[in-house]
């Protein structure tokens, strides 16, 4: 009994600071995923007050998290537009995966972490903040913005890529060689192809035997399919979230939308849980010496996600500002970033601290690399004209005498012709006064 009493009350503490911690996070501006990890980090091992009781359900809590952040972002897209970013979007992507990979590949590689380590981070770096990103386009109003579908077609290519990508990462990180890790990519990308396929030609029928008038029965049947799912995926070293990704993918229209409304609320919880257990399992006294290195991979990755939003954005023919505009939307990382850290703590326990201030940092500078890069990037043309030297002026004749025009480099005339006007050539002609 004295357990469950303690659980309750550290449960209800946690989730009532959650909520109160979001409220002054909306208030300022800024998504609360790093106060999330910043409680995670109070109240974890070497935090100011360690948590007991609680702890296996904030686990099994965090797994379900994960989940329903794949699920949700899965009934975000339909099958054909995801077919679609394939056909229009693949260079990018392309461009994307080696600006943005390679940074954290060669700093794991660097730190001497080992190869394991290498694909982990590379993938932290790699992957943007859907969540951050599509609030901060809600909040500065740019939802219109000719840039935008571009922006969400390498967030789709990104999302995308994670069926592929964390069915991998899970194999190398359980040790299965190269042969079991080419049956697992196998199995993810048959998966993955099977179902496109089925979304795109029987999508109605798959949708219409999940769907209910009743909203009860329909969040009961979605979540229960889902996680039935993503423990089979997960059985299959898949990935759990992989099999919630893709039944997202499979549900469409209505049934999708309801989905959606009813799941997203338990989608906050869980996520926020999510932050708090990674948080929990990171040692704060681990985080200052490999800050750093952090600071450095995150000014470089906030480079070249800049530099892939303007590639992206100049092969649709968008203008410079829009380029800007694109690149700086893309920069904010945060819940793939610390999915991806979370699978590979487990192994490689030096991924967590230097993921954890990585997150930090760029989900909070990327709301204000969003809303001021172009601006800045503006202001400093501006303030280099300024500085250009005034082109050299030759001596100005007084007024009232004609340079030859051997003098002015204006053509000659024939004889008999007439030497141009002031407007041409640049010859002074005598004042008509």
């Amino acid at each position: 009994m004295h357990h469950t009493t303690e659980l309750l009350i550290e449960l209800g503490a946690i989730i009532l600071g959650l909520g109160l911690i979001g409220r002054f996070a909306g208030r300022i501006g800024l998504s609360p995923i790093p106060l999330y990890l910043l409680v995670g980090l109070a109240f974890g091992t070497g935090g100011l007050l360690p948590l007991s009781a609680s702890e296996d359900f904030v686990a099994v809590g965090a797994e379900i998290g994960v989940i329903l952040l794949l699920l949700l972002l899965g009934l975000e897209y339909s099958a054909s537009e995801l077919v679609g970013s394939l056909k229009t979007q693949y260079p990018s992507g392309a461009v994307d995966f080696v600006l943005n990979a390679l940074p954290g590949a060669a700093a794991a590689l660097l730190l001497g972490w080992g190869p394991v380590a290498a694909v982990a981070l590379a993938g932290v770096t790699w992957i943007s903040s859907s969540g951050v990103i599509a609030k901060v386009l809600t909040d500065l109003g740019r939802l219109g913005n000719r840039e935008t579908p571009v922006i969400l077609g390498i967030l789709v290519m990104e999302d995308l890529a994670m069926a592929v990508y964390l069915p991998l990462l899970t194999a190398l990180l359980a040790g299965v060689g190269l042969a079991g890790g080419s049956i697992t990519l196998l199995i993810a990308l048959g998966a993955v192809g099977i179902v496109l396929y089925l979304a795109l030609r029987h999508g109605r029928l798959i949708s219409r035997a999940v769907s209910s008038d009743n909203p009860e029965m329909l969040l009961l049947v979605v979540l229960g399919l889902t996680l039935l799912v993503a423990g089979i995926a997960q059985e299959l070293q898949v990935s759990a979230a992989v099999g919630a990704f893709l039944v997202g993918i499979a549900l469409s229209g209505e049934v999708a939308e309801g989905a959606r409304k009813l799941l997203t609320p338990l989608r906050d919880l869980f996520a926020a849980v999510f932050f708090v257990f990674f948080g929990l399992s990171t040692d704060p006294t681990a985080i200052p010496p490999v800050l750093l290195p952090a600071l450095l991979l995150a000014v470089i990755t906030a480079v070249t996600k800049i530099l892939t939003g303007w590639y992206a954005a100049g092969r649709v023919g968008i203008g410079a500002r829009g380029r800007l505009r694109a690149g700086g939307a893309l920069v904010a990382r945060g819940e793939f970033s610390i999915v991806i850290a979370g699978l590979a703590v487990a192994t490689e326990p030096r991924i967590g601290p230097i993921a954890t201030a990585y997150v930090l940092i760029l989900v909070v500078l990327g709301p204000l690399a969003a809303r001021w890069t172009e601006p800045l990037v503006a202001r400093v043309q501006r303030g280099r004209k300024r500085k250009e030297p005034l082109p050299e002026c030759h001596d100005v004749p007084e007024r009232g005498v004609a340079l030859p025009p051997e003098a002015t480099g204006a053509d000659v005339p024939a004889e008999g012709g007439h030497v141009p006007g002031p407007e041409k050539n640049g010859v002074i002609a005598s004042d008509p006064r």
